[in-house]
């Protein structure tokens, strides 16, 4: 069941994407000659209407082959009018937006089931340190000028970003009805500490960040990599880890970690130092709570917004090397998540399980979204930038230029889908 449930939702997020493009040029005219999910050889289709639907070998994305998108018309030759080149700047430009904006809109129609049936969380502070001027159940509104709606929005800004001990947070908020600001530093303690961050859950112990100037740092140890051991002991999870360093305490004494990297395990010394340690000196509630139509519609955007955010976090522990290549997923990986999800909640009944499959859905949707939105060339992010060079030119870029640009683009995804498959395939064992 669970395989059935992770292909269903790794095709509906595909097809909706494709169908984006498909139903925004049908209804500019332009000429869609092949609909299809997956890649490889045919293995059923059907001709309607001067379109091909198919369904091929390799279920792992989909197309829709528009009329003169890959350049088939000869330069300097007349393009027939159904041809997408032969479209306005405009049309073109919505054509290629629309695949995104359908899996936003997929995962905005999933939100508003989801948070209809299970709630929202509402950014509300449950726990405050003394010296910090909130209140229990006041709700936070933006955090340093950042939007927030929900628990996890108060909750992801935290974890993407090390807290300076000399930083000062300016919290808008409401209390009692009436809006409010205040500023206040940070709370700092100094422990001593590695220097490393990870969750304390049930999966790998993968360090979500490493601290600035700490002892991890200097001895090379990196955001992404995974703690095996612990001066000799075996370290599964994240929970595990977490143990251990309740119970053993860092001290100035020695430690040697066993770490995974690329493919290979490493042993690393390192010996914990006295580190400011800074916290906001609060935090919110993140279960959720029932909510009006009205604020099912507002809370639904935010939980869009939410995601969308934490693909860019993700992106940009990418470009600053807290993450490598060996943290992304492919549809392997994708569906192995979607897997291991399946067995977690399983026991909760029907209910649970739908619903967090469909928070699957949102994350995963919204993540095609941005990622193909990226200025990247064979992603529409990079059609897109295309269609831009084209209007500061005055002219279209050159046929046999997009042609290659497109052409080397795709081979760099290729590339890095087969390393992203081969990374995926190793975590299975």
């Amino acid at each position: 069941m669970k395989w059935l449930i992770a292909f269903i939702i790794f095709s509906v997020i595909i097809l909706y994407h494709e169908f984006g493009h498909f139903i925004v040029a049908k209804l500019n005219g332009v000429a869609v000659e092949e609909f299809s999910f997956g890649f490889g050889p045919r293995l059923v289709s059907a001709v309607k209407n001067g379109t091909r639907y198919s369904w091929k070998l390799l279920p792992f994305g989909g197309s829709c082959q528009m009329k003169g998108m890959l350049g088939e018309e000869e330069e300097g030759k007349t393009v027939d009018e159904d041809s997408f080149n032969a479209k306005s700047w405009g049309r073109r430009a919505a054509i290629i937006f629309a695949g995104p904006f359908f899996n936003f809109m997929l995962a905005f129609l999933a939100a508003v089931v989801l948070t209809g049936v299970m709630g929202a969380d509402p950014a509300k502070v449950t726990n405050v340190s003394e010296g910090v001027p909130l209140q229990e159940g006041d709700l936070i509104r933006s955090i340093n000028g950042k939007a927030m709606s929900t628990g996890r929005d108060v909750d992801g800004y935290f974890t993407y970003r090390t807290l300076r001990e000399d930083e000062t947070l300016k919290v808008k908020f409401v209390r009692n009805g009436q809006t409010m600001t205040e500023s206040f530093p940070v709370i700092t303690e100094h422990r001593v500490m590695m220097g490393i961050s990870y969750y304390a859950d049930d999966q790998e112990a993968v360090l979500s960040a490493v601290q600035e100037g700490s002892p991890a740092e200097e001895a090379g140890i990196k955001a992404g990599d995974v703690i095996r051991a612990v001066n000799g002991t075996p370290i599964a999870t994240g929970a595990e880890l977490n143990t251990y360093m309740n119970d053993n305490p860092p001290s100035d004494s020695e430690l040697t970690l066993t770490i995974h990297r690329n493919g290979r395990d490493l042993e690393v010394r390192l010996t914990p130092k006295l580190l400011p340690y800074s916290v906001p000196g609060f935090a919110c509630y993140t279960a959720r709570e029932k909510t009006g139509p009205i604020e099912t519609l507002g809370y639904s955007f935010a939980e869009i917004r939410f995601w969308i955010r934490t693909v860019f976090s993700s992106l940009k522990m990418l470009v600053t090397g807290r993450a490598g290549v060996q943290d992304l997923s492919g549809p392997v990986g994708v569906v192995n998540v979607i897997s291991d999800t399946y067995d977690e909640v399983e026991s909760e009944g029907a209910l649970i399980i739908a619903m967090t499959m469909l928070n699957l859905l949102i994350l995963l949707s919204a993540n095609v979204g941005v990622m193909n939105l990226l200025p990247f060339p064979g992603l529409d992010g990079g059609r897109l930038i295309l269609i831009a060079a084209e209007i500061v030119m005055g002219r279209k870029v050159s046929q046999k230029v997009e042609n290659i640009i497109s052409f080397v683009g795709m081979a760099l995804l290729m590339l890095l889908m087969v390393v992203v498959l081969y990374n995926d395939i190793m975590k299975l064992f």
